[in-house]
């Protein structure tokens, strides 16, 4: 009989599901922070558990997250005291809901969507003021980091519109990513949480994004200084940003 830790909150109806596709595999209830005791012995585990735990799981063959995120995990101590462990995430769960959010947040900022919800909730008419800023997405340039399942969805969305992408792949050259910046449009960031990627998009490296461009980050949130994003956008250096807000998890 496996033992299967259960890292993760479920109601009645998603258990019962869960079970039904099992045969004499145990569920072990590990939701709680004090359950190390009973994660283990178990081979299996299915959501987030702490990452130490890991380390103390000597019979724990694979863990199933709950989650696309994993840079917690990465590098952790349990790749040297139980190398035959194998962890797994969501990878291409969200890649739809995520690709068309960013296109949609694209398009909106683009084509001015949220001064006119706000000009129609007012019952204003603005024309040509507000015409002169509108851009078009056909045509444009994007610097695209990351080629995981979202960034190769929304690339495939894109290509209808005409955009030129400058893709930057895993072991990119930092300054090649500098000198395309400022001849982007649109620059869309889909990274993991990794200490390369960490604070990627600092003070530095968001000055360069040329003034009126759209910033768009689907990954993590230590990718980018957020203070420094802020105020890139009150100073009006940016047209706006589009941050991934149709997951489960929270970003960091």
């Amino acid at each position: 009989m496996t033992a299967i830790a259960l890292c993760i909150a479920m109601s009645d109806a998603q258990r019962d599901r869960l079970l039904s596709g099992l045969g004499d595999e145990q569920l072990v209830d590990c939701s709680a922070t004090q359950a190390l005791n009973n994660f283990v012995d178990c081979e299996v585990a299915f959501g987030d558990p702490p990452p130490a735990w890991l380390e103390t799981a000597p019979v724990l063959r694979w863990v199933q997250l709950e989650s696309v995120g994993f840079g917690e995990y990465a590098g952790a101590a349990w790749t040297r005291t139980n190398p035959d462990l194998k962890l797994t995430n969501l990878a291409e769960f969200f890649s739809d809901a995520v690709a068309e959010t960013a296109l949609a947040g694209i398009l909106s900022l683009g084509r001015g969507i949220d001064e006119l919800a706000r000009l129609q909730a007012r019952r204003e008419w603005v024309g040509d003021p507000l015409r002169s800023r509108l851009r078009l997405l056909r045509g444009a340039t994007g610097v695209m980091v990351g080629n995981g399942a979202i960034n190769r969805r929304l690339a495939e969305l894109l290509t209808p519109f005409n955009c030129q992408i400058i893709p930057f792949r895993r072991g990119f050259v930092m300054r090649e990513l500098d000198d395309a910046l400022p001849r982007a449009d649109v620059v869309i960031c889909a990274a993991p949480d990794t200490p390369e990627t960490r604070d990627l998009f600092d003070v530095g490296r968001l000055s360069r994004i040329r003034r009126g461009a759209i910033f768009v980050n689907l990954g993590r949130g230590s990718i980018v200084d957020e203070t420094a994003l802020a105020c890139a956008l009150t100073a009006g250096a940016l047209a706006g940003a589009v941050i991934d807000v149709t997951r489960d998890e929270p970003l960091p």
